[in-house]
């Protein structure tokens, strides 16, 4: 299972992660915790749905949420890194998307999702990914892609310090 081998690799490494979810509502963080032993490097998980939840809960500039929306690289990288520092945690991920079914735009349409990683060494890894269906299927494949990422990030790297492409 993906979860057990990125807690595995963490905990081996002294390494801890937080996670900062829009749409996902916190399914990443569930994914994480349901593996035993999680708690010796899960910091925190944050629900931040809302734009003002962003703010307040993690600092994201209410400029950046306006240029750019809530569903941007821009904010989903805010999101990964403010969470990170404000957690002391080594990585922070994050996702914002648009799960439907309303909601999107020509330019975002429904499905489309950023999912951010952040590391103690300042890189940042951001991309965007669409996933039609339902929404809980939606939440599965974005969460799914991220862990799946990480978990490559962190096996593919043999010294305590990641670097993200």
């Amino acid at each position: 299972m993906i979860e057990e081998t990125i807690v595995n690799t963490l905990r081996s490494r002294s390494q801890s992660v937080a996670t900062a979810e829009s749409c996902t509502g916190g399914l990443l963080a569930h994914r994480l915790t349901n593996v035993p032993g999680a708690s010796a490097v899960f910091q925190q998980g944050l629900v931040v749905y809302s734009n003002q939840a962003k703010g307040e809960l993690l600092g994201v500039p209410q400029k950046l949420l306006e240029r750019f929306g809530a569903v941007s690289a821009e904010v989903a990288t805010a999101m990964a890194e403010r969470l990170r520092q404000k957690s002391g945690a080594t990585f922070g991920l994050a996702t914002t998307g648009i799960a439907g079914p309303a909601g999107g735009s020509a330019a975002k349409p429904i499905g489309t999702v950023f999912l951010a990683i952040a590391s103690e060494n300042k890189t940042t890894e951001v991309w965007r990914e669409f996933f039609l269906g339902e929404r809980l299927l939606f939440k599965e494949k974005a969460t799914e892609a991220l862990l799946q990422r990480f978990q490559i990030a962190l096996l593919n790297k043999s010294t305590t310090q990641l670097k993200l492409s």
